[in-house]
């Protein structure tokens, strides 16, 4: 079963994939698509507001990042890794539980790219937020870093996101039922 949908122009059909029983999700993944993400790219970078950096968590939101970084002139992204990294010092970290994910995850930062943060204007960017458990754990490292949050931006709001009053995003993806039919 797939979800057709149109974001930021382009036409794509997203795999229906089973969370539980329950809950069914459109599986996003702009992974290997260049077009949709420099698409998405300068699509958020129209409605972004004013920043200094922005930071994102490993791994879908990477090539959307890199893509904004470059389209707008910037030549520094910062990014939440999943795992510490040999070369990361005074590494910030927090917990995480994500809806795609069936672990506890934890997000490091590393420390230089903590102290860039200080008193700076930090955008929080995504590919989708849902239960925003990955967007509160990158508003903790922005937070612990001495960042200051001035939006938060995701290609999609997935189910309860799309209420919150708080997020910048393209388009809507609702959640589905075990027959592929939109969840009420």
């Amino acid at each position: 079963m797939y979800h057709r949908m149109t974001i930021a122009g382009l036409e794509r059909d997203l795999p229906i994939c089973r969370v539980n029983d329950s809950l069914y999700i459109g599986a996003f993944v702009i992974f290997g698509d260049v077009e949709l993400t420099e698409h998405c790219a300068k699509e958020l970078l129209k409605r972004a507001p004013e920043y200094d950096y922005m930071i994102t968590a490993e791994s879908k939101g990477i090539p959307l990042v890199y893509a904004m970084a470059r389209q707008s002139g910037q030549n520094k992204y910062l990014l939440a890794r999943k795992m510490p990294k040999l070369y990361m010092r005074n590494v910030l970290d927090v917990k995480v539980h994500s809806i795609t994910t069936a672990d506890e995850q934890h997000l490091y930062l590393d420390g230089d790219d903590a102290e860039l943060m200080k008193g700076k204007k930090i955008l929080i960017v995504d590919d989708v937020i849902s239960t925003g458990e990955s967007l509160s754990a990158l508003e903790q490292l922005v937070e612990a870093a001495g960042g200051i949050i001035c939006g938060r931006m995701a290609i999609l709001a997935e189910g309860d996101a799309q209420a919150r009053d708080d997020l910048i995003y393209l388009e809507k993806l609702p959640v589905f039922n075990a027959d592929g039919t939109v969840k009420a």
